[in-house]
């Protein structure tokens, strides 16, 4: 019974339904609640390319999704077992339109249940603050909320981050619902392969139709080489308004050990 659960499981968070168009992202992430070691410092180098994607705009001057490259160095320290501080700069970008740029940064503060990869079910809370060049968003400065819960049902992972975005406009009418899920199956300790869901309905008030939401669905790999944590994946969009390839690697790796 638990395999037919499974199975439906992963059939419903892959036909999740459809995100508007909107600027590129930097981060393409499902969060799992873990964190760095007390006393570490982590770098995470994150990039995707789309090679076939959206070939107009969001707005004027802003950075085309058709052949562009995005990415984000992030740094992060392990304050305590359950908090995490983090920093993305700089942000930057390159497409054809705009050429190089720098994107901005963020502030994130994480918390989550301490030691969560040891937890049957482990759940956590993301803060962003970002301040956003004009090239990247209307908005010089947008927050995000991502809460976290999952469960580790060994061989299996299951995780969701209902995510709601705020560009400080309009009140609680501005808050933009766009999840991302993971469902991963763990060959060994060391390899894992998932399917991965980032949707954007539109505002949680009124979400909008679905041929201008954003679906995206990914096949991702992990895999740790040489001491450092590789995800590799190949998202596929399904409604007009959302790119239809779009290629991610993102490699992280512990800078200082832990103290004692």
């Amino acid at each position: 019974m638990a395999k037919y659960w499974l199975l439906s499981a992963m059939l419903v968070f892959a036909l999740f339904l459809p995100r508007p168009a909107a600027a590129q992202t930097d981060e393409i992430q499902v969060y799992d609640a873990g964190i760095a070691p007390v006393g570490v410092f982590n770098l995470t180098l994150h990039n995707n390319f789309t090679p076939d994607g959206i070939a107009m705009p969001a707005f004027a001057g802003a950075v085309t999704a058709n052949h562009s490259l995005n990415g984000v160095p992030e740094w992060a320290y392990g304050v305590t077992p359950w908090f995490e501080a983090g920093l993305y700069m700089p942000l930057y970008s390159e497409d054809r339109a705009t050429g190089f740029g720098l994107n901005g940064f963020k502030l994130r503060t994480l918390f989550v249940s301490p030691h969560a990869a040891d937890r049957r079910f482990f759940y956590g809370v993301n803060f962003e603050f970002s301040v956003n060049a004009h090239r990247w968003d209307t908005s010089r400065y947008t927050s995000e909320v991502r809460p976290i819960f999952g469960w580790h049902l060994k061989p299996w992972d299951i995780v969701i981050n209902p995510i709601v975005d705020t560009k400080y406009k309009g009140g609680l009418s501005n808050l933009e619902f766009v999840p991302a899920t993971r469902l991963a199956y763990n060959f060994s300790p060391t390899w894992a392969m998932a399917v991965e869901e980032y949707d954007d309905f539109g505002p949680l008030h009124q979400f909008v139709p679905t041929n201008t939401q954003f679906h995206e669905t990914w096949l991702v790999a992990d895999h740790p080489i040489k001491g450092v944590s590789v995800e590799a994946g190949v998202g596929y969009g399904l409604t007009n308004s959302s790119d239809r390839v779009t290629l991610k690697l993102i490699l992280s790796k512990d800078l200082n050990k832990p103290k004692h």
